[in-house]
């Protein structure tokens, strides 16, 4: 069997992410009706301000697609570097790195997609959707967090929020902490997406 050069399985995550990413989901589920997200509401061509518009059914196209977008970037980094897990399905050596680059371009694609004038959303679903590749059990935990946040608030967006915010924390007795910083360092592009948009919003 070939061994490839350590350089490939990266150089494919970083591009095979970046082009999965930039596949404008909300755009085109919206566009089907007529409706423009970069246009309208918050103008974020994600799954929330389509649902806001258009209502929970049109935006389910736009959650499944979003987050599928981090989950297909993360398996392509996982197997372009070996597919290398611990027994419960936490990435490990290379293909933690390839798996991370993977899941970091999908987020900046979806940021500032290629296929859409670089006018992207803030990337959320697409990292939960690549955290459920890399650190399987930190996700089924982070959707637990959630169900029972909702249940106590009955709010689904204080329950994903909750969810999201915890990974890091869920994730510590899993993975090595410097894939847990690397989780923090992936959050950080979505700080920085929230940022811009309350500037935008401000400058509005």
């Amino acid at each position: 069997m070939t061994t490839l050069p350590p350089l490939v399985p990266m150089l494919v995550s970083l591009i095979g992410g970046y082009l999965l990413g930039s596949i404008p989901v909300a755009v085109l589920a919206a566009g089907r009706r007529g409706v423009d997200p970069r246009e309208v509401g918050d103008r974020n061509p994600g799954f929330w301000n389509v649902r806001e518009r258009l209502g929970h059914r049109a935006a389910v196209p736009v959650f499944a697609g979003d987050t599928a977008k981090g989950v297909l970037a993360g398996l392509l980094g996982l197997l372009a570097a070996g597919a290398h897990t611990t027994g419960l399905g936490v990435v490990t050596g290379p293909s933690a790195t390839a798996a991370y680059l993977a899941v970091g371009a999908a987020m900046i694609g979806h940021a500032w997609p290629v296929f859409a004038g670089f006018r992207g959303g803030r990337s959320v679903l697409t990292f939960a959707g690549g955290i459920a590749v890399i650190c399987p059990p930190a996700f089924v935990l982070a959707l637990a967090l959630l169900a029972v946040t909702f249940l106590l608030t009955r709010s689904f967006a204080i329950g994903a929020r909750a969810g999201v915010f915890a990974i890091p924390l869920l994730q510590l007795p899993f993975a090595p902490i410097g894939h847990v910083a690397a989780t923090g360092a992936l959050m950080c592009l979505i700080g920085v997406r929230f940022g811009q948009a309350a500037l935008a919003a401000r400058r509005a």
